[in-house]
């Protein structure tokens, strides 16, 4: 006889026992983020990871928000999804100052930005950079580590590839002055 899987909801999923495994909701199972050692992140991963929080942090001061790894509360192919973004940026305006509760992001933020971890591929995040847009999220940074490139998705325009000193400024991101050479150099890989 088979037994049918009744899918988790949102609620059922943030209720779920914390652990050393990131988990992520996708299509009503509560999924590893990581599935095996080899996408696990490793040392160009984790120095990005805290050159990008350093580095947008100081932007978002007055502005919003800037998070590692924090999951967010979407709808993808009219199911709950919870993606855990390696970072995420929120705007004050989206998700006031004084909002403080020990859940997932309850809305879509402006910028999530996912970094390739050994193991996974461009097109796979590639998809997931769709489904984040789908979901009404404004911008999607993709940052290969090896190729030493940041690409920008946009809901309405197509993809654009930055490398070097070519700079990462957007209408959305007002203020923000950066270059991919800039993130490299904060995390120490040359």
């Amino acid at each position: 006889m088979t037994q049918l899987k009744t899918p988790l909801t949102w609620e059922e999923f943030l209720a779920l026992p914390q652990g050393d495994i990131i988990y992520e909701l996708i299509d009503g199972e509560a999924i590893p983020k990581f599935k095996n050692d080899e996408m696990s992140p490793k040392f160009f991963h984790s120095s990005v990871t805290g050159a990008l929080f350093l580095l947008l942090s100081t932007w978002a001061q007055p502005k919003g928000r800037v998070v590692i790894e924090w999951a967010i509360r979407l709808i993808r192919n009219q199911q709950d999804w919870i993606p855990v973004a390696d970072l995420t940026y929120i705007s004050y305006d989206r998700l006031p100052a004084d909002w403080m509760e020990d859940t997932a992001c309850p809305i879509a933020p402006e910028l999530v930005i996912e970094i390739i971890s050994p193991g996974q591929t461009f097109g796979e995040m590639t998809e997931k950079a769709t489904d984040y847009l789908k979901a009404q999220v404004q911008r999607v940074w993709i940052i290969d580590t090896k190729a030493k490139t940041v690409t920008i998705f946009y809901p309405d325009a197509l993809p654009q590839t930055k490398r070097g000193n070519d700079s990462l400024a957007d209408s959305l991101l007002e203020g923000l002055e950066l270059t991919p050479q800039q993130i490299f150099q904060q995390a120490k890989i040359p």
